[in-house]
């Protein structure tokens, strides 16, 4: 029989403790060479994943607004997104496509995938992040209306469960006129299909 290792308590036990005591429960050796630094990596894996929760989307998005009269819709689309399924802890990943149409101020433009990357990077579900996402650039700059499309493949159907391989989830948020208005919520579906600049 193997030697009983103790167990830190949830109080005392740091976070490379328990992911030692995961890998002992997994039923592998965390003295084995390959797994002895694995707790310190996932740690430092987990606060890259998650350091989201370190930062202020509208604290951010409010350092980067600019007045003009520009009142045509503005399309930031395939933005690359990487999430971690908070039922699971499994990732999600695929692309964002955020528009709006602003009243009088307008986001500087990187700082749209800056917003989804703070969501992202917490424990998550594709509908919220989708409502988060809208619902920071509708309350930091109250255009007219804000529309966002997320479209994801998750692990937690990919290598476990289910174990669909091509399955897409697709998530919206509407507000304002993306809800109200069926032509431009239709004008920003069509667009976001394109594929490439300029293609028909």
């Amino acid at each position: 029989m193997a030697p009983r290792i103790e167990t830190p308590t949830l109080t005392s036990a740091s976070f490379e403790d328990l992911v030692r005591e995961m890998i002992v429960r997994l039923g592998e050796d965390p003295q084995r060479e390959g797994l002895l630094r694995t707790p310190e990596r996932v740690q430092k894996a987990f606060q890259f994943l998650t350091r989201g929760y370190n930062e202020d989307p509208e604290t951010m998005l409010k350092k980067a607004l600019f007045t003009v009269s520009y009142d045509e819709m503005v399309i930031v689309k395939d933005v690359e997104v990487f999430s971690l399924c908070e039922h699971h802890m499994l990732p999600f990943f695929g692309k964002v496509h955020v528009a709006y149409i602003p009243n009088g101020k307008v986001i500087g433009l990187s700082k749209i995938p800056r917003l989804i990357e703070i969501f992202s990077r917490r424990l998550q579900i594709q509908e919220r992040l989708t409502t988060q996402i809208a619902e920071t650039i509708q309350k930091v700059i109250q255009p007219q209306g804000v529309g966002v499309v997320i479209e994801a493949r998750h692990l937690c159907m990919m290598m476990r469960g289910v174990e669909k391989q091509n399955t897409l989830a697709v998530t919206s948020s509407m507000l304002g006129v993306f809800r109200t208005q069926e032509q431009t919520r239709n004008e920003f579906l069509k667009l976001i299909r394109r594929n490439a600049v300029g293609e028909a």
